[in-house]
């Protein structure tokens, strides 16, 4: 089990104060990895630190806004003061507008767009440097299942998450020479926050969700932990520019 051991590396997880990412981050943290939780709000980052810290992990909290790229550079630097480099990065940092099309402002689509998609590409080019300095790295973009499917009312989203899969692939052919692999994560139906609004927003998408999803559940944000430690670890050396489904089977339920 050597192959999936992340003692001694440094990841940075954005958006990693609650759902996806906090769970992506416990799962590195268990595992060895120091971990710098990067996110807006400063008292949700500090309390996800100390949830990391109660299980006996390792992790600093940083103030990032991915769409400002002098933040990001700032975010790395931190990181770097801290623990030396960067190894890892996730890039989960996201919002969600639900409108129909027709409805959206021009800053409202911008803004998605900016935080989901832009933000992630800046993020990227933040860390390279570092990572090409300690030899390789991998990043994992997360995605959604509206990277492969498509809703009325996530016309942005849906936008900024196929832009995350391509953009993935397009990083793993650029950054393979530097031994960085870039891939993928698209999350199924998973109980966070933004889902949570969803259900809300949307009428019957709880039971939709539960129909069409052989699991029969929603995903837990610790679902999300495996395949984080997988991407990031010797395991996944020669796995780089994929896009992979975590989501109880529903991308495969017809």
């Amino acid at each position: 089990m050597a192959s999936f051991d992340l003692h001694g590396r440094v990841a940075i997880v954005t958006g990693g104060n609650g759902g996806i990412g906090l769970g992506m981050a416990r799962g590195l943290a268990e595992v060895g990895a120091s971990v710098v939780i990067a996110g807006r709000n400063a008292d949700k980052n500090a309390e996800a630190v100390s949830k990391i810290s109660a299980s006996g992990g390792q992790a600093i909290a940083v103030d990032v806004d991915v769409v400002q790229a002098s933040s990001c550079q700032a975010m790395v630097e931190a990181t770097r003061s801290q623990y030396g480099g960067v190894d890892i990065l996730i890039n989960n940092a996201g919002i969600n507008n639900r409108k129909q099309p027709e409805d959206y402002t021009l800053a409202e689509w911008q803004q998605v767009l900016d935080i989901n998609l832009t933000g992630a590409f800046l993020c990227c080019q933040a860390v390279y440097p570092s990572m090409v300095e300690r030899g390789g790295g991998k990043i994992i973009n997360i995605g959604s299942m509206m990277s492969i499917f498509a809703a009325s009312f996530t016309v942005a989203y849906a936008a900024s998450k196929g832009g995350i899969v391509q953009m993935s692939k397009g990083l793993a052919c650029a950054w393979a020479k530097d031994n960085i692999q870039v891939n993928a994560v698209l999350p199924g139906w998973i109980d966070t926050d933004l889902t949570r609004r969803g259900r809300r927003e949307v009428d019957g998408l709880h039971e939709k969700v539960l129909a069409r999803t052989p699991a029969a559940r929603w995903g837990d944000p610790g679902d999300m932990a495996g395949i984080g430690v997988f991407l990031a670890s010797p395991a996944s050396d020669f796995v780089t520019g994929t896009a992979i489904p975590v989501d109880g089977g529903y991308s495969a339920q017809g």
